[in-house]
């Protein structure tokens, strides 16, 4: 890949991140977001390899769904409130779905299921950035929200990811599934 291509993409992901990380504006974090989805795509699918392929294609069609939810939750609350600031989530219907939605991005055990069979496609340098990386922004909306989520569901979503990840990673005899049952943990 070009050094200029690769330094745009991997700028790219730092400005997202940074701007999911500085948003108090739902829409605002949204857009981090995708900036993040769409820098990491053309460095999975960097090497053209049927696998690497398909586990983009994945990762893309994942990452899509969880925006959308995102989108159409925020847009509810929203409409519902008055009001797109992250801190005024009265609505629990669309925080439940806010909360679905980041813990689909971000990998938590009962929406996990995308995690081991994407990573198993990328290569190793790929797989490090979307395992710990790609994870910062929506866990830091997680925390930034977290007064508006139900404490207990937190927690069964924390144990049951620690859970699954200690479980999953216990069968496997493929690097990439191990270290990604591991991030799942984590």
């Amino acid at each position: 890949m070009n050094p200029y291509v690769l330094a745009t993409l991997l700028s790219s992901l730092g400005l997202g991140t940074t701007l999911t990380f500085a948003s108090s504006h739902w829409l605002l974090a949204w857009m981090g977001l995708e900036i993040n989805t769409l820098a990491i795509v053309p460095l999975m699918a960097q090497h053209h390899h049927p696998r690497a392929v398909e586990a983009t294609t994945k990762y893309f069609l994942i990452q899509a769904t969880a925006a959308a939810v995102i989108l159409f939750a925020s847009t509810t609350n929203a409409w519902i409130t008055g009001e797109w600031n992250m801190s005024h989530m009265s609505d629990p219907v669309a925080t439940t779905m806010i909360l679905a939605a980041l813990s689909l991005k971000v990998g938590l055990a009962p929406m996990h299921f995308w995690m081991p069979e994407v990573l198993q496609g990328l290569d190793l340098l790929t797989g490090l950035i979307l395992s710990t990386w790609q994870k910062l922004a929506p866990f830091a909306l997680i925390i930034q929200t977290s007064q508006a989520f139900d404490p207990p569901l937190l927690t069964a979503l924390g144990l049951t990811s620690v859970l699954v990840g200690g479980w999953g990673g216990l069968n496997q005899t493929q690097l990439r599934k191990i270290l990604a049952y591991s991030s799942i943990a984590h």
